[in-house]
């Protein structure tokens, strides 16, 4: 199989070699006819001059012969200064009356023949006072020139011979320069895309240009970090979900044996830390069910038409005993009016249960957490602040991963455990379903705002 550099370098080639014999044989040909050109418009005006003289002289077309045809043998007037003569050459005209009769037979015309109005046309007028004595017609014929004009005309082809192989080599050289600058960043991705395709995810190519093969170059960049990215992330949430069913499990089947081999006593704490366990691990496996099927687009959603203020109603009046036990003071903030939207009421409500869960473990005692709702253009805010430590930037960009948790730099009440890491996850996933977006924002010291943007329902 030939390769991309061969072929570009074979059409560099190809059009290098076809550009350059077109204009070698235009040149060569059209060098030849300027030649003759020139060389018939000075005979031309040379023998106007002539025949001028030779009319004046002789007061007639008698013997004229001598002047156009100065290699003959015959002597007469045109004897002498421009008569005939060994190095004389012979000129292709034909001399005719004003009328276009033929006074001097040359070429294709005899004496007594009528010009063509074409050639005549072409001729020079010989005048004599204000009255036109001659016609100088040139006739095309054979070149043949003296040696050193052929010499010239071959010479010079030489010339352009040269020059175009030297064309030639140069197109030769540009194509596989210009083929191997172009075909460069394709082998690049070439062997990058193989180093991937083996389980090297870290390949980057360098972008050498602007143009399309730089956009091509940015694109498998952004892919390799994109699939890096998720290569990693799927590995880290596999040993997440690992380590979260190890936990309860471990407690359950623990419990259970120590119980089963009298270690324990079978009393109902023993058997409620059981049963707490089991629940924590059913809620996370439910968790993960939500999550693939919110990946794989099939997760259900009965939409219907609702009053926001009426849903973050009920939910804050869900979490009013956890905010009194904790001494947290939770606000409604409704602007008004205030547009409808178009939702999954239990989704929706499990959305803002995994937010304000996530509030209340971070809120400290004393703390406030406000539920607010605005429209916004044409989309309908849900908003959730809390006024707990905030996060870092770093920390901001990642709250919606699975399984990415802050704890360290946000407080926990023991009142309120931490959660499986899945919470803000299912949020985003099930906003998104709606046609909505969540995002957060937070500087450290100054709480977290999450906001539910969802479109308006007329």
């Amino acid at each position: 199989m030939r390769s991309i550099s061969f072929k570009l370098i074979l059409a560099f080639l190809s059009i290098g070699i076809i550009s350059v014999a077109v204009i070698f044989v235009t040149a060569t040909l059209n060098t030849r006819a300027e030649f003759i050109r020139f060389l018939t418009e000075q005979s031309q005006s040379d023998v106007v001059t002539q025949l001028s003289t030779y009319y004046q002289q002789y007061g007639s077309w008698e013997g004229v012969e001598s002047v156009l045809h100065p290699d003959g043998d015959e002597q007469g007037p045109g004897s002498g200064p421009g008569g005939p003569g060994p190095n004389r050459r012979f000129y292709p005209f034909t001399l005719t009356n004003a009328n276009g009769i033929v006074i001097s037979p040359n070429g294709h015309y005899k004496v007594g023949d009528q010009v063509r109005p074409q050639d005549l046309a072409t001729g020079i007028s010989i005048m004599h006072g204000n009255q036109v004595i001659g016609v100088l017609v040139p006739i095309p014929m054979p070149f043949q020139g003296r040696p050193r004009e052929v010499e010239f005309i071959d010479r010079t082809n030489r010339i352009l011979l040269y020059g175009a192989l030297i064309g030639a080599v140069i197109a030769l050289l540009l194509g596989i320069f210009l083929s191997r600058t172009l075909t460069r960043p394709i082998r690049e991705l070439t062997r990058a895309t193989h180093a991937v395709s083996e389980g090297d995810l870290s390949q980057q190519v360098p972008v050498r240009s602007n143009d399309e093969l730089g956009e091509l170059a940015q694109a498998f960049n952004r892919m390799s970090s994109e699939l890096s990215r998720s290569v990693n992330a799927r590995k880290q949430m596999t040993a997440d979900i690992a380590h979260e069913l190890r936990t309860p499990l471990s407690l359950i089947l623990g419990h259970a044996e120590a119980v089963h081999d009298g270690v324990l006593p079978p009393t109902p704490e023993n058997f409620e830390i059981i049963r707490e366990e089991a629940t924590r691990l059913e809620h996370l496996v439910n968790d993960l069910r939500i999550l693939s099927l919110a990946d794989a687009g099939e997760l259900s959603i009965a939409p219907q038409i609702i009053e926001p203020q009426r849903l973050l109603q009920e939910v804050a009046a869900i979490y009013q005993y956890q905010t009194q036990r904790k001494n947290i003071t939770l606000d409604l903030d409704i602007a008004s009016p205030l547009s409808n939207i178009e939702v999954d009421p239990g989704r929706m409500t499990q959305v803002l249960t995994n937010i304000l869960d996530n509030a209340l473990r971070h809120t400290p005692e004393g703390g406030r957490i406000v539920l607010s709702a605005k429209d916004v253009d044409d989309q309908v805010e849900l908003a959730i602040q809390d006024s707990g430590p905030g996060l870092k930037p770093e920390d901001l960009d990642r709250i919606f991963d699975r399984f990415y948790r802050t704890d360290s730099s946000r407080q926990r009440d023991s009142d309120f455990p931490s959660g499986s890491g899945l919470g803000l996850a299912i949020a985003r996933s099930i906003v998104q379903a709606h046609g909505g977006q969540l995002s957060a924002e937070s500087e450290p010291g100054n709480g977290l705002k999450v906001m539910i943007k969802l479109p308006k329902k007329p």
